[in-house]
């Protein structure tokens, strides 16, 4: 289902800025409600309701999900403690009126006789004294049920929000886990993700206690609109129409408050961003080096003011506004209360009658204010419900076909480009423009070029992470479009640039390469040994089963080599038929970058391997390289060839290997002299 964007959505920025001196506001969601013209608010009152109460089948189907039991007895409770009240207020009536009867009784001398008219129940003959105690005794009861039906009500929303919290955090995870990486490229993207998991943990509470304390109140209001319908039908209307423009000013603020929230979404991600620049240790260093603390720390403040000044302005009209209307029901109640004590001055009604009718008009009142706050804040609930459905609704592009065709068993690793081009969502400039190669089963090929040539590109086209806008990519014979996606990347393996540094045991970091082996510790040793991790892992306090990362208790914090190495080992565990690694060596010393693509081949070994290097002595050792430039492969072939061809690839590896011979070395009277560099221009 595609969802419409709503007109309050269009204030919320999603233009280029800077995590760091974007711009401090937030639109005016008050000066964007007054050019609303009358009959466009009534229509948006209408859309509002209808929203709001198709939202309730939403809220009660998570509740389902999270827990039949505990919404039954959630219901069972609601509407029985929502019938109490009526049910009180008619006891007290009775035991007023037989409390005067007896009075007039016992004055009079008349015999102590009366009946037990409680409907329902048979009209025992009863003195006055035994019907006082009966009524106080079914009281008793009611009191005791309602304390009971209490601390049910309680227990089951308690229950049912951890419950249904953990439901809705785990539709977000899953659903997030599905998503195209294309996906995460927009700041709307990180907006999504962000409320829907800073909500997570309490609304699912807002919205469960907002529908079922709608259903309360309503029985409440029902039951008591009879009581009081039965003595003047007209007050019960003035009862009933008094507290209705409270609700429409809380509804009106309760609009605004989301608005503020939406809109003030990139505001507050800036915040997050800000502290966790001071906060993490990802980023202590380089703040302390350089002095930023102090920076961050103030530019958090100003964000954080601009924040806060909203939200107040808000509060603050919200509740005054809604302090005025309310005094108004309070007015109403007053007089109504005056009216009906006159009634029973002249007779026209007894003491519990005006008890009955104090209580009956207070309690509609109250109800129809509780019914008006429970729709608002459901109608609030439901404006963050939306945004979370719109991330579950958020399609999945990349997935398996209908019919999927299977991978050839067992899979050689043949890998063509057939006219590839391909364009990043939002981007102007092609990434990949009509880029054909092919990598034979068992080859190793490096491909090389400057930044942003679309180097890391390719791989995640193998990987199909995109889709390409142009050409195809096979895979022994398949054009990768045509296979389940999960399929295919069960078949690779892969190190890439920005590597994940699990905060877990050394032993599980390796392991979460291939899940079904990720208890196998002979196998996870001998892949921590191939990626030359086994010596940093073993001289830990507890080996393997030493956690790295600061993040948990007695957590080993390692260097950027030492995380490469276990990210290695990452990928050599599993043993699929392509291995692809994106800059494997980027943090990796001399020593340690020598022996790993020395040993690259017998790792390689019968797997097709295709890698990313800047580094030229480790790029020659490859069986054919592909040099890119500006999207296009403009060169192709060993290192002699292209060596030989004295084109691009040439003019950057002498470049290189120029670096790493001294002007002294290479000077008129140097042993080496110039013809060093023009030995390595020639492999």
């Amino acid at each position: 289902m595609r969802l419409r964007r709503m007109p309050f959505e269009e204030g919320a920025s999603n233009v280029p800025d800077s995590g760091l001196t974007g711009p401090a506001t937030i639109p005016d969601e008050i000066g964007a409600e007054r050019k609303v013209a009358f009959r466009e608010r009534v229509a948006r009152w209408r859309r509002t309701a209808a929203g709001t109460f198709a939202a309730l089948p939403r809220v009660f189907s998570l509740a389902w999900q999270a827990g039949p039991g505990l919404t039954i007895g959630l219901g069972v409770a609601s509407v029985a403690t929502g019938a109490l009240p009526a049910a009180t207020a008619y006891l007290v009536k009775l035991t007023l009126d037989t409390v005067v009867a007896a009075v007039q009784i016992h004055s009079a001398g008349r015999p102590d006789d009366v009946t037990f008219d409680v409907p329902f129940f048979p009209d025992p003959h009863l003195t006055s004294m035994q019907k006082i105690v009966a009524l106080v005794a079914v009281q008793f009861l009611l009191y005791l049920g309602n304390t009971a039906l209490g601390a049910l009500r309680q227990g089951c929303q308690q229950l049912l929000q951890e419950r249904l919290s953990q439901v809705i955090q785990i539709k977000v995870m899953e659903h997030s886990a599905r998503l195209d990486l294309s996906f995460y490229e927009g700041s709307e993207s990180y907006d999504l993700l962000r409320q829907a998991q800073e909500e997570a943990p309490t609304r699912p509470l807002f919205m469960v206690n907002g529908a079922f304390s709608l259903v309360q109140t309503s029985v409440t209001f029902a039951s008591m609109i009879v009581l009081l319908a039965q003595m003047n039908p007209w007050l019960a209307l003035v009862a009933v129409l008094a507290p209705v423009p409270a609700f429409i000013s809380q509804a009106r603020y309760s609009g605004r408050a989301f608005v503020v929230a939406l809109w003030g979404s990139p505001v507050k991600r800036r915040m997050h961003y800000l502290s966790t620049l001071v906060t993490t240790d990802t980023y202590a260093k380089e703040v302390k080096v350089f002095g930023l603390g102090d920076y961050f720390v103030e530019r958090f403040r100003l964000l954080a003011r601009t924040w806060y000044e909203r939200v107040r302005a808000v509060t603050v009209r919200r509740n005054a506004v809604g302090a005025v209307w309310t005094s108004l029901t309070t007015l109403t109640g007053s007089l109504t209360y005056l009216y009906v004590a006159a009634q029973a001055v002249v007779g026209r009604l007894t003491l519990g009658d005006l008890t009955l009718y104090t209580q009956a008009a207070n309690s509609v009142q109250t109800s129809i204010q509780g019914l008006f706050s429970n729709f608002s804040e459901m109608y609030e609930n439901n404006l963050y419900l939306d945004r979370m459905y719109a991330l579950l609704n958020t399609p999945v592009k990349i997935k398996a076909p209908e019919r999927p065709v299977p991978l050839p068993e067992p899979l050689r690793g043949h890998v063509v480009f057939d006219d590839v081009s391909f364009t990043y969502p939002g981007a102007d400039r092609p990434a990949l423009r009509n880029v054909s190669f092919e990598i034979r089963p068992g080859q190793t090929v490096a491909v090389v070029g400057r930044n942003g040539a679309g180097k890391s590109t390719l791989l995640k086209l193998l990987c199909r992470l995109y889709e390409p806008t142009g050409g195809r990519v096979l895979v022994d014979g398949v054009d990768i479009r045509d296979v389940d996606p999960d399929e295919l990347r069960s078949r690779m393996s892969a190190v890439f640039q920005d590597f994940v540094t699990y905060q877990a045991t050394a032993a599980e970091n390796i392991g979460l390469g291939d899940i079904a082996h990720l208890e196998d510790r002979p196998r996870i040793e001998e892949a921590a040994r191939q990626a030359g991790a086994d010596a940093v892992i073993e001289r830990m306090p507890r080996g393997y089963d030493s956690p790295l990362g600061r993040w948990f208790d007695q957590g080993v914090n390692l260097s950027g080599g030492e995380w490469q190495k276990v990210a290695l080992g990452r990928a050599f565990l599993r043993r699929a038929s392509i291995l692809l690694l994106d800059e494997p060596t980027s943090a990796l010393d001399a020593e340690a970058e020598h022996d790993l693509f020395a040993r690259l081949r017998t790792l390689a070994s019968g797997r097709t391997a295709l890698y990313i290097s800047h580094r030229f002595s480790t790029v020659r050792q490859a069986d054919r390289i592909l040099l890119l430039d500006d999207g296009r492969l403009v060169e192709e072939g060993t290192h002699r060839e292209l060596m030989d061809l004295d084109g691009g690839y040439a003019e950057l590896f002498t470049l290189q290997a120029s670096a790493y011979v001294d002007e002294a070395d290479t000077g008129p009277g140097s042993e080496a002299g110039p013809g060093v560099v023009d030995a390595r221009r020639k492999g």
